[in-house]
């Protein structure tokens, strides 16, 4: 079993139990938040501590700026007395990085979409659509269609031999199995064609094939259709008719991008005001950059969700995601603030108590 089955398993599970795939997005995102919350503390501990030092560090900077190898040297031997990892604060957001991947591969996956992609939840029409597609209707014997969509096949088909039914044959590299022949035109039919190759069967069952059910998608509306191969020479082929569909607006999507954007925006506000020294003592030029961050980067991530095709239900998780985000970095803060307190409060008690009396004179 792939990575990308073990998640739709996953949220089968989690939905069968909640009873809302929606519902189940959101909380198998709890689940890996709270699993990746020490991670989390050691990120703001460290974040934390690198703006305690950091007038110690732009002083070690300016006074080898002249010898950046002894600088270097000096950094080290800084961050070691101190048992500071200057990297510690990536390590989260890199294992975040292959989550959301992971993620993003199952709720696009024909998996997803024959079993979920129609699910509705709050204001989301489809967990599976994106800012911009054709709404095709799955399973009505055509293919409604734009000009550039694309098409994969499900990971296992039924073939038909001479004398048995193979059910659940495996389908190899499924995204790039199936291709277009001839010219693609919006409204005529559409006729695919597979190599036998493609398919995981010995090579005395290849030649036997008379036929092949298999589902095929289109990748663009998520549109899914049964389709019947037949064999021809070395290729199963099959025509299937188009209605032409002219690409639609998904506002909720939209919606959802700019919930993105203003948790975002308002974790990254939150993240820099629990990082931000009490004394004020903040280097400017970083402050400035910080503030151009969190302004230009829910811009820039806006773009980036019009431009690519993410799926509702990845919007849903890193919504979610940020709301958690801004909730831990408040909790956690406090938290160490609350520790920073007791220790100081200790040292203060130990001074006092090593403190000399001084005797008045009489």
């Amino acid at each position: 079993m792939d990575f990308t089955t073990l998640t739709i398993e996953v949220l089968k599970a989690l939905a069968s139990v909640v009873g809302n795939y929606g519902i189940a997005i959101i909380v198998l995102t709890v689940i890996i938040r709270l699993a990746m919350w020490p991670l989390n503390v050691s990120q703001q501990r460290s974040m934390k501590m690198m703006q305690n030092l950091q007038p110690k560090i732009k002083a070690i900077q300016d006074r080898y700026k002249s010898n950046p190898q002894m600088m270097q040297q000096k950094l080290m031997e800084f961050y070691k007395e101190h048992k500071f990892n200057p990297m510690g604060g990536c390590l989260p957001l890199l294992i975040q990085l292959p989550i959301f991947i992971l993620l993003y591969s199952a709720l696009m996956s024909p998996q997803f979409i024959q079993i979920a992609g129609d699910t509705s939840f709050g204001f989301l029409g489809r967990l599976d659509t994106t800012l911009r597609a054709t709404a095709g209707r799955s399973y009505d014997g055509s293919f409604g269609v734009s000009q550039g969509d694309t098409f994969t096949l499900a990971k296992t088909a039924k073939v038909y031999l001479p004398d048995e039914v193979l059910d659940n044959v495996k389908v190899v590299n499924p995204a790039k199995a199936v291709e277009i022949q001839g010219e693609f035109k919006p409204g005529e039919n559409i006729d695919f064609k597979i190599d036998l190759d493609h398919l995981n069967l010995k090579f005395a069952q290849l030649d036997q094939i008379q036929k092949a059910e298999i589902a095929v998608t289109d990748m663009t509306n998520k549109e899914i259709e049964n389709v019947t191969f037949t064999k021809q020479g070395s290729i199963l082929a099959a025509s299937v008719p188009t209605t032409a569909a002219a690409r639609s607006f998904h506002w909720d999507v939209f919606l959802l991008i700019a919930l993105f954007a203003i948790t975002m925006f308002a974790s990254q506000k939150v993240m820099m005001a629990a990082n931000k020294p009490k004394d004020g003592s903040v280097d400017p030029t970083q402050e400035a950059i910080q503030k151009s961050m969190g302004t230009f980067m829910p811009i820039m991530i806006i773009g980036t969700f019009v431009i690519i095709p993410i799926p509702a239900g990845v919007l849903l998780y890193l919504v979610t995601s940020n709301i958690i985000q801004i909730l831990q970095t408040v909790i956690v803060n406090k938290q160490i603030d609350s520790e920073n307190e007791k220790n100081s409060a200790k040292v203060d008690d130990i001074e006092l108590n090593n403190a000399k009396k001084i005797d008045n004179k009489e």
